[in-house]
């Protein structure tokens, strides 16, 4: 009985300690606190150093709880990831994730050599565990401080994000291995990268193509589509790692797979990964906060603050501005990439590699990398807000998304049935617009089911649904969230020749002599982008008007608040042969949206 009140104990406190995690994130996010940092000092003040005097040091159950959060972590960012979002920065965001991770940690080398007593090949190791960074918290930090970044500066952090990690794996364990065997040739290294990498690719395609047939065609019953899904995740890591694949580059790019392309029940699946995500984060961290011990961080605490120093002040900005030297990001874009480089979950459960292994100075690594994560949450998370703002990387930030309901319509994929309420402001209730490729279908009123014509005029307050095809749904969001009033644009986003969103088609019509639909001509340009765009609204989107072509040049509140024109006369009907480098960097989107079927 006694062996059984010591497993209802460990369950207790296991609960207890992540309940604890939950509560505090609304404390932090509250205060703009970086939530990883509050998740390991629970951890820390729950072990045996701590209050709480739990002794914890079962490092092999710390890293399968840390490879399963990872991949969860790393899965969940490639389903909730657009391709379209990303195949522009696709280029500059690879060479990141590889060149940027090699270069982080060869510049952080020296210094881990000198500063912590140790020889080349582990100051290296030092060097590649703390080399990748961790934007889910950024992105994490930006949200709950009110910002959103340029869309290249944020899918360039959003692609790097999920396929440095795994670059940085393979760097770790291929370093512990020459650490542990003693020699290694660099052909070896080499062909050990390239075949991984090739072969998580496949393991990650294939099993996101399969995941999405299986989705498709196979009746599951309802709610059972997410937990498929996460177990298909772990199913296609598993299998990749038994493979000597790159397990966590499969799972992301399987998750990249499912979340482009149409499946049943995607918001479920979404939510569902979202709340498992949260979880794994939650329990990786208490438990690698368990292992920290302070007594021992007393010794190493000085070498390792000159090490997070170099980091983030040398090593991290050095290799941004030299992978980014090739492609068009402007200095204020550069540094703003710099200073993103948040260390996080990886660094941490990269250190505990060599503990896992028996490595020689094992602990110090881990120490390292804990004093680093530390440093850098403090430094760069709390301010990476007014970084963005003074760097002038963050547009204004959209209202939060109307509450939407999805329902999965039995035997077809064709249509999705989208329910919103309706609000005072909403431009569906203000103005009546709703795109072409929409269909009012019910609304409910006082707890009554009416038809469209039923409940014509539709009132605030009431909830109506509507079917959209899945690939457009979310474009709805914007027709049902209150109007926010016009705001003066980012200078630093305009061009030439601009007007503002809320002149209307039939004062352009006047001034340009354009033709313009008679029931049209009231439209304002912000309103003309709401109905023919079949996505919400984005710098650079284009519709043309009879002999002219509007330019969404600034959104605001998720509507378009500058336009510029672009006249017939403009020089850009033969555009001239894009540069060598541009050239490539189209074949490269166009053979991986190939290779995905995206």
């Amino acid at each position: 009985m006694a062996s059984l009140d010591q497993v209802s104990i460990a369950i207790l406190l296991g609960a207890a300690l992540v309940m604890a995690g939950i509560l505090s994130s609304l404390l932090a996010l509250r205060f703009g606190a970086p939530l990883l940092l509050v998740f390991l000092l629970i951890g820390v003040m729950a072990g045996d150093a701590g209050p709480g005097q739990i002794e914890f040091s079962d490092l092999r159950s710390t890293y399968l709880v840390g490879s399963v959060a990872l991949a969860l972590i790393l899965f969940d960012g490639g389903l909730r990831t657009r391709f379209q979002n990303i195949s522009a920065v696709l280029a500059p965001s690879m060479v990141l994730a590889t060149a940027g991770v090699l270069l982080t940690a060869l510049i952080t080398a020296p210094v881990a050599k000198y500063a912590l007593d140790l020889n080349w090949t582990e100051a290296l190791l030092v060097g590649a565990v703390v080399a990748s960074t961790d934007a889910a918290a950024v992105f994490l930090l930006v949200h709950a401080q009110g910002l959103r970044l340029r869309p290249r500066v944020g899918a360039t952090l959003e692609a790097e994000s999920g396929t440095n990690d795994p670059f940085a794996v393979f760097l770790t364990l291929m370093l512990v291995e020459l650490i542990s065997a003693g020699s290694s040739s660099f052909a070896h290294v080499a062909m050990e990268l390239g075949r991984e990498a090739v072969l998580g690719a496949v393991a990650g395609i294939l099993g996101g193509r399969i995941v999405v047939i299986a989705l498709n065609r196979v009746a599951l019953p309802q709610g059972l589509h997410a937990p498929f899904v996460l177990t298909s995740a772990l199913v296609i890591f598993g299998a990749a790692q038994i493979a000597h694949a790159s397990g966590f580059l499969a799972v992301y790019l399987a998750g990249i797979i499912i979340g482009n392309r149409p499946t049943r029940a995607h918001n479920a699946v979404v939510t569902f990964l979202d709340a498992a995500t949260w979880l794994a984060q939650i329990v990786m961290f208490v438990l690698l906060g368990l292992l920290v011990s302070p007594q021992r961080l007393v010794t190493s605490i000085g070498p390792a603050v000159i090490v997070a120093l170099v980091l983030m002040l040398v090593a991290r900005p050095l290799a941004v501005f030299l992978c980014l030297a090739p492609f068009r990001f402007n200095w204020r874009e550069k540094i703003f990439i710099a200073w993103t480089g948040l260390r996080g979950a990886v660094a941490i459960f990269l250190a505990s590699i060599p503990m896992l292994v028996g490595l020689s100075k094992a602990y110090l690594y881990f120490d390292v990398a804990f004093v680093i994560v530390v440093i850098s949450l403090l430094l760069q998370g709390w301010t990476l807000a007014a970084a963005a703002r003074r760097l002038h990387v963050a547009l204004p930030r959209s209202d939060r998304g109307p509450r939407r309901v999805e329902l999965d319509l039995p035997g077809q994929l064709e249509q999705q049935l989208v329910g919103y309420p309706v609000r005072p402001k909403s431009l569906f209730f203000r103005r009546g617009l709703t795109p072409s490729w929409s269909k009012p279908t019910l609304v409910i009123r006082d707890e009554n089911i009416l038809s469209p014509i039923e409940a014509d005029p539709v009132r605030p307050g009431d909830y109506i649904y509507l079917l959209a095809p899945p690939e457009k749904a979310e474009a709805l969001d914007r027709f049902f969230v209150d109007m926010p009033p016009s705001s003066a644009p980012d200078p630093h986003l305009l061009g030439d020749f601009t007007v503002s969103g809320e002149h209307t088609l039939g004062e352009l019509a006047e001034v340009y002599g354009v033709k313009v639909n008679p029931d049209e001509t009231t439209l304002t340009l912000a309103d003309y982008f709401d109905i023919h765009l079949d996505h919400a609204p984005k710098e650079g989107a284009t519709l043309d008007l009879d002999t002219i072509v509007l330019v969404a040049r600034s959104i605001s509140g998720g509507r378009v608040n500058v336009i510029g024109l672009r006249l017939p006369e403009d020089p850009e009907e033969v555009p001239p042969p894009p540069p060598p480098l541009e050239l490539l960097k189209q074949k490269l989107a166009s053979f991986w949206s190939s290779l995905a079927g995206i």
